[in-house]
């Protein structure tokens, strides 16, 4: 009995969790401009009107600027941040790493706020750079969250012998750990390049007057004649993001294949 429960509440649970998303290609592909029942026929008109909204393509550029340079950064932070945390012991350790860490569990709106207060009482103009900062401080735990699994699944030993053969620290993480590492490296960077592309509280408060894509989807929703074309962005970006999703977990799972650690769950 309970499990019959337990079935029951699963199968509704994923009903309400992606219903959403299998209903809104069917909306992307209906030939109405109203999201309702019943359906009117199949068109790929709204796929075609994408590429005459300059206000679009201006918003997709700075997302892209901003998803780019966050992951990178974020991922680069992330490298150092935890292969000291794996690697070394020091003073302050762990209080350090939950500070880094934070941004995890804060609220965004809180996050974002803060920031905002902060940046303007430094005088600093609102603009893609200072979203940039934004993203940075919100994707680098992500970062450090997978490659910590990374450094920890590998070999010492390989390191020690590195250094036996007369290589310095610097080349030993160079031609040693790095490779090994590098599909959790990959891996990072997608994840971080997909939560800054989709990511809105932090652009809506810090983008000033350059918008982003998610706030400038948030926007169109005020016409209603747009909205079938939203539903085709959003059918396209859904798309993107399982595929980086998809593409992230193959070299999370081949990095702790490559180095012989043990897998403990992953994205998908």
């Amino acid at each position: 009995m309970k499990g019959g429960w337990f079935k029951s509440y699963t199968i509704v649970y994923l009903v309400f969790l992606y219903a959403p998303i299998i209903l809104l290609p069917l909306f992307a592909f209906n030939n109405a401009t109203t999201v309702a029942f019943p359906l009117e026929g199949f068109t790929t008109k709204w796929f075609g009107q994408l590429w005459t909204e300059p206000a679009l393509h201006k918003a997709l550029k700075n997302s892209m600027i901003i998803a780019v340079s966050s992951a990178v950064i974020a991922t680069m932070l992330g490298i150092f941040a935890a292969r000291a945390s794996t690697r070394y012991r020091f003073p302050g350790k762990a209080p350090l790493m939950g500070l880094i860490m934070l941004p995890l569990v804060l609220p965004e709106v809180i996050v974002a706020v803060a920031l905002l207060a902060v940046l303007l009482g430094l005088g600093v103009s609102l603009s893609i750079f200072t979203v940039i900062l934004g993203h940075v401080l919100i994707c680098t735990p992500f970062a450090i969250a997978i490659l910590s699994s990374a450094f920890q699944s590998l070999d010492q030993s390989l390191e020690e012998a590195s250094y036996d053969l007369g290589e310095s620290a610097a080349s030993t993480f160079r031609l040693i750990i790095l490779p090994l590492v590098m599909p959790g490296i990959i891996s990072a960077l997608l994840i971080t390049f997909t939560i800054s592309l989709d990511e809105f509280i932090i652009a809506f408060f810090l983008a000033g007057n350059e918008n982003t894509l998610p706030v400038y989807i948030l926007g169109q929703f005020r016409f209603p004649q747009n909205i079938p074309v939203i539903m085709a962005l959003g059918t396209i970006l859904v798309c993107l993001s399982i595929a980086l999703l998809a593409t992230a977990e193959y070299f999370r799972r081949r990095g702790i294949a490559k180095t012989g650690g043990k897998d403990t769950g992953g994205f998908l």
